[in-house]
């Protein structure tokens, strides 16, 4: 596994009252949410790069506001009008 190294001021894990372990475990799901609500990963590479379950992954999206679903309405009529 590859091994990132970020440096930070002690008060950040007071002012964000976490943990070294807890903080490193939020950027990590911050950073995956965030490619996620850009498009740049999908939903099952996500959760894949968490550990965790896709109803898991769906309250942390809903948890943080971010839409599960990344289909524009353009996109929608499409789909619908092939049918």
């Amino acid at each position: 596994m590859t091994q990132v190294v970020l440096d930070f001021e002690p008060s950040v894990f007071s002012a964000l009252r976490l943990g070294p372990a807890e903080f490193t475990h939020e950027i990590k799901t911050a950073a995956i949410v965030q490619w996620y609500a850009e498009g740049r990963i999908s939903q099952s590479k996500s959760t894949e790069i968490l550990g965790i379950s896709r109803v898991e992954f769906l309250n942390e999206l809903c948890r943080r506001k971010v839409p599960a679903c990344q289909v524009t309405i353009e996109e929608l009529r499409e789909e619908i009008s092939g049918f």
